[in-house]
């Protein structure tokens, strides 16, 4: 299986894009690329460029929303990394055959009109990946 293209980008889990926006983009220099709801997962992103890659800040939009559990677990912070893969859905069906602890085993819609589906932090020693199929390729945020 070839290998996956780049890292898309790293989720950083936030209780507010508003209180921290600033500081990617006044303190760090990243430009903000935008801001969008993803129903399928209850967050509100910001994605800001960094080279060729992405930080993808997450807001929780409900108590029960993955990303509002996951702050009230761990707190705020890194949350997972993204791959971006050519085939998003021959590679989670390879993962489940080869008997990767999977979180998604089928694509879902994720931002920018990506596929998307997340193996179980257990397949990697607790890091939680996400594999993105973007329609236009890694230079998905326009």
């Amino acid at each position: 299986m070839k290998a996956p293209n780049q890292i898309a980008h790293i989720g950083i889990a936030v209780r507010s894009l508003d209180q921290v926006l600033p500081f990617y983009t006044e303190q760090l220099g990243l430009t903000l690329l935008g801001t969008e709801e993803v129903a399928s997962e209850q967050v509100r992103v910001a994605f800001l460029e960094i080279g060729e890659s992405r930080i993808e800040l997450l807001e929780p939009l409900s108590a029960d929303s993955p990303i509002a559990k996951y702050i009230e677990k761990r707190g705020e912070g890194i949350h997972h990394i993204a791959l971006d893969v050519d085939d998003v859905d021959a590679r989670l069906a390879t993962l489940k055959e080869n008997g990767v602890p999977l979180i998604n085993e089928k694509p879902k819609d994720g931002a920018h009109n990506a596929r998307i589906g997340f193996l179980h932090p257990k397949a990697a020693n607790g890091v939680l990946y996400e594999l993105c199929q973007y329609p236009k390729g890694p230079d998905h945020a326009e």
